[in-house]
């Protein structure tokens, strides 16, 4: 099947691989924003393609907006231009979308992730007039995050073609599903410029195995190493290097839904060194002592421990 609509062509190399959705440190009840930069700067010495900022893992939803944008700025900093830094911009609200999008455009964001507005579930043709209207605002590339289980709606394949057809700088979209055949579906609409980021992390080999560009993981905050040691093997064709890693990462991989994400990986930050700490702001929570029990666990399989 002919592509609908070509999408504006990116350089090959720009917005693939694995950009693990870092996770917003917290300290006294505030952003421990030093404690970011060293994630960034993690996520670049540690063979990452790219960062999300305040994406799902990152807990937008207890961020003020001026707090989502301090990250960005630090995130870009931190970064300097080693790795592509795209910034989570969406809310329930389109006015504080386009206030964070527009503030991560001049932040120097590469691109941004817009979530589909969640609690309110509007039809699909709010939601074309919607992305539209957002992309429509600024110039850096903006990629959709589809994520039903968490926004409570669904994009269908022809609304994104509808709004990919009507904003020229809609590149991609994120899939936290298990619908795997949205993403072929999708391609074959749109073409394989068209970046389709995997979001589920169990199901990252099948979606790179039908077209994904990437991940967008939040076990790569774990071991960033390996995640992008994944998409690397499955770009290459390497099915069973790529199925080796696959198997390697699955206890990692369901240990991110034992409790609400990023509940478990803060956790596990914390018990690997990487994290001074694993607190959360309300109404999530820290994990529980058998939750932290179960996860050291697997961690000393993983050799994860100190």
């Amino acid at each position: 099947m002919m592509p609908n609509r070509a999408v504006n062509p990116l350089p090959p190399t720009a917005l693939v691989g694995s950009y693990p959705p870092v996770v917003t440190p917290f300290a006294g009840g505030r952003v421990d924003l030093g404690t970011f930069e060293a994630l960034v700067d993690r996520q670049v010495t540690h063979g990452s393609q790219g960062v999300v900022v305040t994406g799902t893992s990152g807990e937008p939803s207890v961020l003020s907006v001026a707090e989502r944008l301090e990250l960005v700025r630090v995130a870009v900093r931190a970064a300097g231009g080693r790795l592509p830094v795209v910034a989570a911009t969406g809310t329930e609200s389109l006015a504080a979308t386009l206030e964070l999008t527009l503030g991560a455009q001049k932040a120097g964001a590469d691109a941004v992730l817009v979530v589909t507005p969640y609690y309110i579930r509007p039809p699909q043709r709010g939601l074309e007039e919607y992305f539209v209207t957002v992309a429509s605002q600024v110039e850096v590339p903006v990629l959709i995050y589809h994520i039903p289980g968490r926004a409570s709606v669904s994009l269908e394949v022809g609304t994104i073609t509808a709004i990919a057809e009507r904003a020229p700088n809609l590149v991609g979209m994120k899939h936290a599903s298990v619908e795997l055949a949205l993403i072929t579906e999708v391609l074959h609409r749109l073409g394989p410029a068209f970046r389709v980021f995997a979001g589920l992390e169990e199901l990252s080999l099948p979606m790179l195995a039908v077209g994904a560009c990437g991940m967008m993981n939040a076990v790569g905050n774990l071991v960033p190493d390996r995640v992008a040691a994944l998409w690397h093997a499955a770009d290459s064709g390497d099915l069973a290097a790529a199925r080796k890693i696959h198997d390697e990462l699955w206890e990692l991989n369901k240990a991110v839904f034992f409790d609400t994400n990023p509940i478990p990986i803060k956790y596990m930050l914390r018990r690997m060194g990487v994290l001074p700490n694993n607190e959360h702001r309300l109404p999530m929570a820290s994990a529980t002592s058998d939750l932290e029990a179960r996860l050291d666990a697997l961690l000393e399989r993983a050799g994860l421990l100190p």
